[in-house]
């Protein structure tokens, strides 16, 4: 299951639906999906495969899936968070995702 926080949203609804194929591929991968604003999505994904792989080595098959969104969805991607589990307690970039500041738009 891919977790969103807008049922309702058609784009996050679309950046799930193309995530479940990484999903799929990654079972035990956590997938979260948030409108951050009207022009922000943030995505985290918390892969116990992702341990001993470098930060670069994460995102090929991350983007391979997220490419196939339109350009008017995937612009709105801000965040992409891809962490092993023992990173998410030391990750900054994890805390904002937890508690963001809230937006002014």
């Amino acid at each position: 299951m891919i977790d969103s926080n807008n049922g309702g949203d058609t784009q996050v609804q679309q950046i799930c639906k193309a995530l479940s194929q990484y999903k799929r591929d990654h079972p035990n991968a956590q997938i979260e999906v948030r409108r951050q604003n009207s022009v922000s999505i943030r995505i985290r994904i918390v892969d116990p495969d992702f341990a001993g792989l470098d930060r670069v080595d994460r995102e090929p098959a991350v983007w391979g899936v997220l490419k196939t969104l339109p350009e008017d969805i995937f612009t709105d991607i801000t965040m992409l968070l891809l962490l092993s589990p023992n990173e998410t307690q030391r990750s900054l970039a994890n805390q904002e995702f937890e508690d963001p500041i809230p937006s002014r738009l």
